[in-house]
């Protein structure tokens, strides 16, 4: 059956159109303009940070905090198996070995128990991964990263607008990383960038990620770099959709509070979240208390029309990361229990009670 309501759709409804156009007018439409600048300022305004380097995609923007910090070969990287694959390839793609923790049922973000467990002489960073617009236990994080002397590095990738009691996400640690692909919170189509309160890191980043070129010299490289850069069409689009970020957010939330309410009693738990944090319900997600109906459920509503996504399964279960056997349940667990439902901030009233009405009638037919 046709898609009539897709998982994600993104919405381009305010100055996309005419920002794209003054770059085309203007011919900057390569890694040079002044709408790279305006993103990348308006971006770190928005987090309350001193520096914001735009970057082509959001997973380069992982390997360019792990190489701004020093991060290769014989080093160790901590972070959770329940996250999108992007995480951990980065943490390879720098010749560093990816250790991995389990969650927490709750929240469905890192253990620190976990973390607190693996850390060996050989660790070097912490990567934390803000999973679906829900923000991990920073508190306690933090604390084992500065009790180890560790790096604290955030993946904001699913979180941008999330808070930890009143601040936000992408503010906890030495550098972090935000993606800005066609189904995040603002969209670039693709893009990322990295952000820090520390110049040295910053300029780090700006360095590798131009080719190395050196400040003072034409064509003069002292470091292998990479070529990391946004365009100026990218960062034009970014610019409008940042505009609008409150806008996206408030109805994300609203679109999140339509579905708690109109999915009690049954068997599942919305993944929602609690005082002290605030949600950014990048995605909508819901576990399903019988792991055998999670399949049945996503091919029912396909069936009509809706589209759904799987939770992503645990990396340390993939063939090139399951060298090693390893047992992580609760990651594992809700690996197999959950769907991503329809959230983007187009989404109307009546589309979220529909969806609702048909997993309603799924665990009664």
């Amino acid at each position: 059956m046709e898609i009539r309501i897709p998982v994600y759709r993104p919405s381009l409804n305010g100055n996309e159109k005419k920002y794209v156009n003054q770059c085309l007018d203007s011919t900057w439409i390569s890694s040079k303009g002044e709408f790279i600048g305006l993103f990348e300022r308006g971006f770190a305004n928005f987090l309350n940070v001193k520096y914001a380097a735009s970057v082509s995609n959001g997973t380069v923007a992982l390997h360019l905090a792990l190489v701004v910090l020093g991060i290769g070969p014989g080093d160790e990287v901590i972070v959770p198996t329940l996250t999108y694959i992007a995480s951990v390839n980065a943490i390879t793609y720098t010749g560093a070995t990816p250790v991995f923790v389990d969650s927490v049922e709750d929240t469905w973000q890192m253990d620190p128990a976990d973390v607190e467990k693996k850390i060996t002489p050989n660790t070097k960073a912490i990567m934390v991964v803000h999973l679906y617009g829900y923000p991990c236990d920073m508190d306690a994080l933090k604390a084992i990263a500065v009790k180890h002397s560790l790096f604290l590095v955030e993946d904001c990738a699913e979180a941008i607008g999330t808070e930890y009691k009143g601040k936000p996400v992408g503010t906890f640690g030495d550098i972090a990383a935000f993606s800005f692909f066609g189904n995040k919170m603002i969209t670039t189509g693709e893009g990322g960038m990295v952000v820090t309160n520390d110049q040295t890191i910053h300029d780090r980043s700006t360095h590798y990620k131009g080719q190395g070129l050196s400040k003072h010299r034409f064509y003069w490289h002292d470091v292998v770099g990479y070529n990391y850069r946004m365009t100026n069409i990218c960062a034009a689009l970014g610019l409008a959709q940042l505009e609008q970020i409150d806008l996206f957010i408030n109805r994300k939330q609203e679109i999140a509070e339509l579905y708690i309410q109109n999915l009690k009693n049954l068997p599942l738990k919305f993944h929602s979240g609690t005082a002290e944090v605030k949600h950014s319900y990048w995605m909508c997600s819901i576990l399903l208390d019988d792991a055998d109906k999670r399949d049945l459920l996503m091919d029912y509503l396909s069936a009509q029309g809706i589209e759904t996504r799987p939770l992503f399964y645990p990396v340390h279960t993939m063939p090139m990361y399951a060298q090693n056997f390893q047992k992580h349940p609760i990651a594992e667990s809700l690996g197999w229990r959950g769907i991503n439902l329809p959230s983007f901030p187009a989404l109307t009233d009546n589309n979220v009670i529909e969806i609702c009405s048909h997993i309603k009638q799924f665990f009664i037919s």
